[in-house]
């Protein structure tokens, strides 16, 4: 996207990351999709005891399409997990349905580092759709006239996703608690349920170092063109 100056190359490690994450990810994924948990619980039935026994018996947990899209949603205060997490009866599928209700157990913790995020995603959802336009405004006006713009910009999307990184890791590691402490997976099932969520959390330091990059890409154009 921003390849047309003398800094291109600070773009390449984060381009290689989030490509190696998400090979991860699917590996992972798909690896211990194929292995059952023993006591044969699907995503939904793990997701549901999780949440009965935080006290969150209302809330919902639904069925959505596509593969990994699974997400919680604190404005509607319900967990959305895919197909295959939904019905599925494996590791990979009770470690994601597990990790979407840690999110539940945060919002009802009032947990502070989900809260900041929650803050800032009107303002990264506006970062978000600007970086695109930076990008196209970048090539036809050259990216030095943008770049105090852009470290606005980037530097809102670094912050967000700096902020989202306790967040999931700490809802990992309140899944992995929780299906161990309710039995729900036994002891020798948590390294297969671990490496999905491992993975699973590479995604996002992946995409928090890509977007520091950006922006100390942009941070190092203001300073030359400042010095011109």
């Amino acid at each position: 996207m921003f390849i047309l100056d003398h800094l291109w190359w600070l773009m390449i490690p984060g381009i290689l990351l989030g490509l190696y994450a998400q090979f991860r990810v699917r590996s992972a994924y798909n690896r211990y999709l194929q292995v059952p948990a023993e006591r044969g619980l699907s995503g939904a039935q793990a997701a549901r005891e999780i949440l009965d026994q935080a006290g969150l018996h209302d809330m919902p947990v639904n069925e959505v399409p596509g593969q990994l899209s699974d997400h919680y949603d604190p404005l509607k205060k319900a967990l959305f997990l895919s197909s295959d997490n939904f019905h599925g009866r494996s590791l990979a599928a009770l470690g994601v349905s597990a990790h979407e209700a840690g999110h539940a157990l945060q919002h009802a913790a009032a947990y502070l580092p989900m809260q900041v995020r929650q803050t800032l995603v009107p303002m990264t959802q506006f970062a978000s759709n600007a970086a695109v336009w930076i990008g196209l405004a970048g090539y036809m006006m050259g990216l030095a006239k943008l770049a105090g713009f852009a470290i606005i910009v980037f530097g809102i999307i670094t912050l967000f996703q700096l902020v989202t990184l306790p967040v999931e890791f700490d809802a990992s590691r309140r899944a992995k608690d929780q299906l161990l402490r309710l039995g729900l997976i036994g002891h020798r099932e948590l390294e297969g349920v671990s490496r999905v969520l491992n993975a699973a959390a590479l995604t996002y330091v992946a995409a928090m170092i890509s977007s520091l990059l950006t922006l100390l890409h942009f941070i190092l154009i203001f300073r030359s063109s400042d010095r011109d």
